[in-house]
């Protein structure tokens, strides 16, 4: 396959800022991933009686407060919650990425953190969001009832609350001037984030990226709605069992909420300022199943076409991924269907490597699912290990893999590949390869 541009470039991983229900920046959430640690919680709505829910638990990011990473200014007072989860997330990934810097007294007025070593206009912001600033949405529509009309609402309203308004309040927080840009498909917007990424580096556009997904659904309307749809667990006596993806008793997904944020960067652009490489975004395939608005396609295909498209853009045979991070939601539909479309995608070899759901411990995160699970991925490449699928008891009829029940094992893994299938049928699946020791 001929490469996407003349120049032949790479795109690697150099920052990694997640924000999640079981840990938030680097060292805590790999803790956690390791120990098998649960998001699960009861749920408690300030304004909504929760007993009118059939599903009563969530896996919430609990104390989070944006002062925590930065000085409270005039704007933050009007970021809602996904705005702010995504500020977060992308400080801590470009720390991660030995990119920020105080700003000096001149730049104060101009922006407020400068990034080392870069020329703005070569970096952008895009980033997946499945939904849009719902706690603000919620609670501005609200008011707007409750005055029956116009008179009440604010000025600030609809600016903060479009979901465009969340790349735009990070690319002003760090003075990215290149692209700035939101990708909505529902669940695996954060994918979709990383790979549009991915393409504007590769055509030359820009040199580095703050990319990945952030979403805040655990609103009473969002929660509502996926309740009323049947989709969200109902074990609400053990909310942190309650995720169990592959089990045979699993009854659907635990909403989550958080961010995970990666500075994505041309490779000899990292290897200049001396970044850490944490791995090479090597191939990526997108498809759409065109079958039904929430439902799976039973048959797999093109699940199964996005990840073999993956496999030939990076030029890698199925026998040569050593691992797969799995969309793996918990729900009846999704978990026998994706192991389906693995086991047609890689063959026999797919019973040979471990396959995980990052999901059974954080719980299903919506937009910024696929780039928290890309962390992991990226993390346990790091580390040579795997992270276990946590409450997997028995599997459930179709789901015969393995899916590493009893906790982590050890695995040097070169090559990973990162399932994303949303509502809508659409899908992405990315693959990550180890970066050649001999050329850090």
């Amino acid at each position: 396959m001929k490469p996407l541009c003349p120049e032949n470039k790479r795109v690697v991983i150099t920052g990694l800022g997640p924000l999640s229900p079981i840990g938030s920046g680097k060292e805590p959430f790999w803790n956690s991933l390791l120990n098998g640690a649960s998001g699960g919680r009861s749920l408690h709505f300030e304004e909504n009686d929760i007993d009118q829910y059939s599903s009563r638990i969530a896996c919430p990011v609990f104390d989070f407060n944006l002062e925590n990473y930065f000085e409270r200014t005039k704007e933050t007072r009007y970021l809602s919650r996904t705005s702010s989860m995504a500020l977060a997330g992308a400080k801590l990934a470009l720390e991660d990425a030995g990119l920020i810097l105080e700003p000096s007294v001149s730049e104060k007025s101009r922006r407020e953190y400068a990034i080392k070593s870069l020329d703005s206009t070569l970096a952008g912001v895009i980033l997946g969001v499945g939904v849009q600033n719902m706690d603000g949405f919620e609670k501005h529509h609200r008011r707007f009832l409750e005055c029956h009309g116009s008179k009440r609402i604010s000025p600030f309203a609809l600016p903060y609350i479009q979901a465009g308004s969340i790349p735009a309040v990070v690319s002003k927080k760090f003075g990215f001037r290149g692209t700035s840009l939101s990708i909505s498909t529902a669940c695996a917007s954060g994918t979709y984030a990383i790979i549009e990424a991915c393409k504007q580096i590769l055509l030359g556009e820009e040199v580095l990226f703050i990319a990945g997904g952030c979403d805040a659904c655990i609103t009473p309307f969002v929660f509502g709605g996926f309740d009323a749809l049947g989709a969200m667990s109902r074990r609400n006596e053990a909310p942190e069992k309650a995720s169990r993806p592959f089990d045979r008793d699993r009854d659907g997904f635990v909403l989550g909420e958080g961010a995970g944020i990666l500075i994505v960067e041309e490779l000899h652009h990292a290897l200049e300022r001396g970044g850490h490489i944490y791995a090479e975004i090597s191939g990526f395939g997108i498809t759409s199943d065109a079958y039904h608005i929430t439902a799976v396609d039973p048959s797999g295909d093109m699940q199964a076409k996005a990840i073999t498209d993956a496999l030939r853009m990076a030029r890698v045979s199925p026998g040569e991924v050593d691992y797969v991070n799995a969309h793996g939601t918990s729900t009846p539909l999704n978990d026998p269907v994706e192991t389906l479309a693995i086991k047609k995608a890689l063959g026999k070899h797919a019973y040979r490597i471990p396959v995980t759901s990052t999901k059974s411990m954080t719980g299903h995160l919506i937009g910024a699912s696929g780039g928290v699970e890309i962390i992991a991925t990226a993390l346990m490449m790091e580390h040579g290990k795997v992270h276990p699928t946590i409450n997997l008891e028995r599997p459930g009829e179709g789901c015969d893999l393995d899916y590493v029940p009893d906790g982590p094992v050890d695995k040097t893994i070169h090559k990973a590949l990162k399932n994303s299938f949303a509502f809508g049928g659409m899908n992405a699946s990315v693959l990550l390869s180890k970066f050649p020791e001999i050329c850090r």
